[in-house]
């Protein structure tokens, strides 16, 4: 991913009100985010720990998704599994994130939802750049760039599902 400004990245929301999106907070490390590391840009609002964003380079532009995340049990002994990444996370550290359709659907409050990494570093962690910690993930035989691929599609079905 290239770098993108703050004026990118509000511009780019598409299912939201530009109200909306003028409001949302930006990373606080947006000048230190790893571009060439990065397939998309993910972060959570500090502010209300429910809402995540997401901004991915699509065509000749931007696609960004504000989500919310659901309330997720902190259970060690549990693990569950980022449907991006397919990257293995203790207790909490994948939600059901969830966000409005675009259009009419989503005003009549349609959504749809995935499994995701909490920290929204799939990227990261596909790279071996960022460690999930204990478990962590499992070994593929798929090359870095296939993961990638991979990750790319079922993020592209995700947002078609919102219709964005």
């Amino acid at each position: 991913m290239h770098p993108v400004t703050e004026d990118d990245i509000r511009a780019s929301f598409a299912n939201c009100s530009q109200g909306e999106a003028k409001r949302i907070p930006m990373p606080r490390d947006l000048a230190d985010v790893p571009w060439p590391d990065l397939d998309f840009l993910g972060w959570r609002d500090l502010g209300a720990q429910d809402r995540a964003y997401l901004v991915t380079p699509r065509g000749d532009g931007l696609t960004g998704v504000m989500l919310r995340s659901a309330a997720s049990r902190k259970g060690f002994l549990r693990r569950n599994l980022c449907s991006l990444c397919l990257t293995t996370h203790p207790g909490g550290g994948v939600s059901l994130m969830t966000g409005r359709k675009a259009g009419d659907a989503g005003r009549q409050g349609n959504s749809a939802g995935l499994y995701l990494c909490a920290d929204l570093a799939c990227s990261l962690y596909i790279r071996g750049t960022k460690s999930p910690g204990a478990g962590g993930r499992m070994e593929e035989t798929l090359s870095v760039d296939q993961q990638v691929g991979r990750m790319s599609g079922k993020l592209e079905e995700f947002l078609a599902r919102l219709g964005v």
